[in-house]
């Protein structure tokens, strides 16, 4: 779920004719996570079950609740069900990532956050007057 919930909206937003809003939010979200990942490595936080480092925040947690936000919000507006399978997706993401011991509970949970915050903004780029705002659906 970690590329396919992305690449699902990103189909959708090619359609939709806002890829470059959707690809600006998306290269932030790994920015800011690999960012993250690089400023907290060596503090407790960071520290994944297996005691390795870079564990803060899960990427593979942000990627799927970014694109499952996007579908959500963005796609799947008219489709309350299918909007409830993507977050489901995801959320299953981040329960695997849990259940093999690769993060802690708050990693997850802040991956999760970084992931549906960006999912569910709009930058307006690619249209006239770039605005920004955030709605989520669920």
């Amino acid at each position: 779920m970690k590329y396919g919930l992305p690449l699902a909206a990103a189909a959708c937003a090619a359609d939709q004719d806002r890829l470059e809003d959707f690809a600006v939010r998306g290269l932030l979200q790994a920015a800011l996570v690999w960012g993250m990942k690089a400023y907290f490595d060596g503090q407790p936080i960071a520290r994944r079950p297996s005691g390795e480092g870079r564990g803060f925040p899960s990427g593979h947690t942000a990627a799927a609740f970014f694109g499952a936000s996007d579908l959500a919000g963005k796609c799947f507006e008219d489709k309350p069900l299918a909007g409830a399978a993507a977050y489901g997706a995801a959320g299953l993401t981040g329960w695997s990532r849990l259940h093999a011991g690769e993060h802690t509970p708050e990693q997850v949970w802040t991956g999760a956050l970084i992931g549906l915050g960006f999912g569910a903004a709009s930058f307006g780029i690619g249209t006239d007057g770039a605005s920004i705002s955030v709605g989520l659906r669920f």
